[in-house]
């Protein structure tokens, strides 16, 4: 279902395949203290890993992940990702990492997040997307109901990290929803 990378552009960001020259950049993400804080991240990375993960990624045909790069530039500057593909269901999960506060406030999220969405439901013809987002993350998940997100539950402390208990939430956009709003509910 995701056998085809595509390219999507916008106006500040375009998401497009990875390069072996955005690995650097990467890399850098991986290690950044706020991304790995907004991921709940706990994975070692080694420089021959991430390199093999990205270097593989237009061989997937199960998930679609995209580099998101400075229109102006083509810097990369984090990553978007269709995950945990369920045909049957047209369904899957959806992450976004943006590469650190350098890339914040710049309304790099929610344009990759409604490119990718417009992709999802237009192009791959999918029914749902959904998301989990942690409590300590507004700014993520302003970015998703900006997007056209909903929140539909919350698993209870389900994270334990810096010494404290966090909630998951769990946010969806249906394609029904996505048709009357196109990533721009109540605007």
């Amino acid at each position: 279902m995701f056998s085809h990378k595509p390219v999507l552009r916008g106006v500040h960001a375009v998401l497009r395949p990875f390069r072996q020259e955005d690995i650097p950049s990467l890399w850098a993400m991986l290690h950044e203290p706020e991304c790995i804080r907004f991921t709940g991240s706990r994975g070692e990375y080694t420089r021959e890993s991430v390199d093999a993960w990205y270097s593989n990624r237009g061989e997937v045909s199960e998930r679609l992940d995209l580099a998101i790069a400075d229109v102006a530039t083509d810097a990369c500057l984090g990553e978007v990702v269709l995950n945990n593909l369920s045909e049957v269901n047209r369904s899957c999960g959806f992450r976004i990492c943006l590469a650190g506060p350098h890339a914040f406030g710049r309304g790099l999220g929610t344009e990759a997040t409604r490119l990718i969405l417009r992709h999802a439901f237009e192009t791959v013809g999918l029914h749902r997307v959904e998301l989990e987002v942690y409590d300590f993350n507004p700014r993520a998940r302003h970015v998703y109901e900006k997007a056209g997100f909903v929140l539909e539950g919350v698993r209870r402390q389900s994270l334990f990290w810096e010494g404290a208990w966090h909630d998951t939430l769990i946010m969806a956009v249906l394609a029904h929803e996505w048709a009357v709003h196109r990533g721009t509910p109540g605007g």
